[in-house]
């Protein structure tokens, strides 16, 4: 983020800023099409603000945005915290009864949807909800609710804003940087969902840790693929890329590797932030092909210096992938397989690990960049401004709870003291739920969830995610998870059905089936030869629909506890 010591602490401060600097340049639009410009984007969002103030929007107040990703979207957002109201960003592949419950507990008078959205809400009993915006402009109507297209509502709000400018009224309440900007329900792999407060200054100041590591000139582009409804994208996809007057492309499609291969070569990102899935599948659908169907190639790869040789070859194209210009690829929001990074690593590619929680809005750890004290398998240093430490570590192995503390730190679970206390200590640290330990170099290393951990009879400390990761890197396993039954270790995994069809093409459905258990038995017993005794799989098991996740690709396993899994 620019040294001015002119932008404070609130999100309204960012958006002033960056209209005042970058007036003209582009801002925020879809990829491949005509974006807006800073001075359209904030003329906008105090329209927005105007109609909702005088619609009796105040200062407190929750407004909700349940969709996908826009310029509309952001719009929305930076008018509803200009009121000093607070955005209730919903994301947007939450089930119906988790979308009724977040709209029912906020009692939002006010709803941005979209099309793919609104049948969401068709069944909700909501007295408080008055009004529905559709943000891409789809014609929906209800009979118990006031709905409006988009562009149908911004012509009115402008036309108010231009009435209040001529009469010198264009005045909101004061926002401070300690007031809610936003309440977000995490989407956690345990089950129980939290409404998390974020003020404008935990917001604020995580996007400037993030800003001080970077420099971005205005006019680069930072693609986004991620939701913005997720604190990851919001803070470093969004906030931190307007601070610099860069331009922000919403993909608009799931970031398939064709649909990213068609955007990068015309939008030539600087930025993209990403969740492993996306890494992994171009590592297993891209990479590991090019080795795997040429004799040569694997031969070479058997030798390290072979492997970083080529490596740094596909690395190159992986780069023209992106467009050939990508300065720095993000990647959060879960666990990346430690063989992709070594990919990754040895390729010079532009990556950056990040850790933290919407707790924390969200980045605890990352970077800096260019630092060559970096440990592949890491996640870097604390990001500047925030602290982070090892509580009870394990004697032997370090590893303990993580905890980190600084101005980006929740104010607290939404009517929830109890959640909260047990959270965030009385001198400010918060309890990550996290394990890891931070090495000599002061580089953190996550290990996983508390909860995750399966403690074997013989008291030695298993942890799952670190197996998976192990068979997940094949070309044929989609998804697997750990689990403990009766005292033993199974792995259920789930296939890559498209590659099971192309290797036993004409076979029966036994055959298909034998084919199967082949390739399960052969793991089994190449990672049982990796891992401790009390580490190894007694069975692996095919499972045949594709696991439960949480918007960052998680697989939510409080679903599948104690075995209980049908295959």
């Amino acid at each position: 983020m620019p040294d001015d010591t002119s932008v404070h602490m609130t999100l309204n401060d960012i958006i002033d800023a960056s209209q005042k600097k970058f007036a003209d340049l582009p801002a925020v639009g879809m990829a491949l099409e005509t974006p807006l410009s800073y001075q359209v984007f904030y003329e906008r969002i105090i329209a927005l603000a105007v109609r909702l103030s005088r619609e009796g929007i105040k200062k407190g107040d929750h407004i909700a945005i349940l969709a996908e990703n826009s310029q509309n979207w952001g719009a929305a957002y930076f008018a509803i915290v200009r009121l000093g109201a607070v955005a209730v960003p919903v994301l947007p592949d939450l089930p119906e009864a988790d979308v009724h419950h977040i709209l029912t507990e906020m009692r939002v008078p006010v709803l941005f949807t979209t099309e793919r959205q609104i049948e969401k809400i068709y069944e909700l009993n909501q007295k408080s909800l008055k009004r529905i915006v559709m943000l891409d402009d789809s014609a929906a109507s209800l009979d118990f609710l006031a709905v409006e297209t988009f562009s149908g509502y911004l012509v009115g709000a402008l036309e108010m804003r231009e009435e209040a400018a001529a009469k010198g009224n264009i005045v909101f309440d004061k926002v401070l940087e300690d007031d809610l900007a936003s309440i977000l329900y995490t989407s956690g792999t345990s089950g129980y969902s939290k409404a998390v407060m974020l003020s404008h200054k935990n917001l604020v100041a995580n996007a400037r840790s993030a800003s001080a590591m970077i420099d971005v000139e205005p006019g680069a582009v930072f693609l986004s693929i991620l939701p913005m409804s997720h604190t990851y994208e919001f803070t470093l996809g969004f906030i931190l890329p307007l601070s610099w007057g860069a331009r922000i492309a919403y993909a608009g499609k799931t970031p398939t590797p064709a649909v990213l291969q068609r955007i990068c070569s015309q939008e030539k990102p600087y930025a993209i932030f990403a969740v492993p899935l996306v890494l992994e599948k171009i590592y297993k659908k891209r990479v590991l092909p090019q080795i795997s169907k040429s004799f040569a190639l694997s031969l070479i790869c058997r030798f390290e210096a072979g492997k970083k040789f080529i490596h740094k070859r596909i690395g190159a194209k992986l780069l023209e992938f992106f467009g050939g210009n990508l300065q720095l690829m993000g990647i959060g929001g879960a666990a990346l397989n430690p063989e992709v990074e070594q990919f990754l690593y040895n390729a010079g590619f532009p990556y950056l690990i990040g850790y933290g929680l919407t707790e924390c809005a969200p980045l605890l750890a990352g970077g800096p960049p260019g630092d060559k004290t970096i440990v592949v398998g890491s996640t870097g240093k604390p990001v500047p401004g925030v602290k982070v430490k090892i509580v009870d570590p394990d004697p032997q192995t370090g590893i303990g709870e993580i905890y980190g503390c600084g101005p980006n730190v929740m104010r607290g679970y939404y009517n929830d003291p109890d959640a909260t206390a047990e959270a965030i200590t009385e001198d400010g640290w918060l309890a990550t739920g996290d394990l890891g330990y931070i090495d000599d170099l002061g580089n953190l290393h996550v290990r996983g969830r508390s909860k995750n951990v399966i403690v074997m009879s013989n008291g030695e400390n298993v942890y799952p995610e670190a197996i998976e990761h192990k068979m997940n890197v094949r070309p044929w396993v989609v998804d697997s998870l750990v689990v403990e039954n009766n005292n033993r270790l199974e792995a259920w995994v789930y296939p890559d059905y498209e590659y099971v069809d192309a290797a036993t093409t004409d076979q029966s459905r036994l055959q298909r089936h034998e084919y199967i258990e082949g390739l399960l038995a052969e793991m089994r017993a190449e990672i049982n030869e990796q891992v401790s005794p009390a580490a190894r799989l007694t069975r692996m098991l095919e499972r045949r629909e594709p696991f439960v996740k949480t918007a960052t690709h998680k697989i939510k396993r409080y679903l599948y506890a104690g075995g209980s899994m049908m295959s």
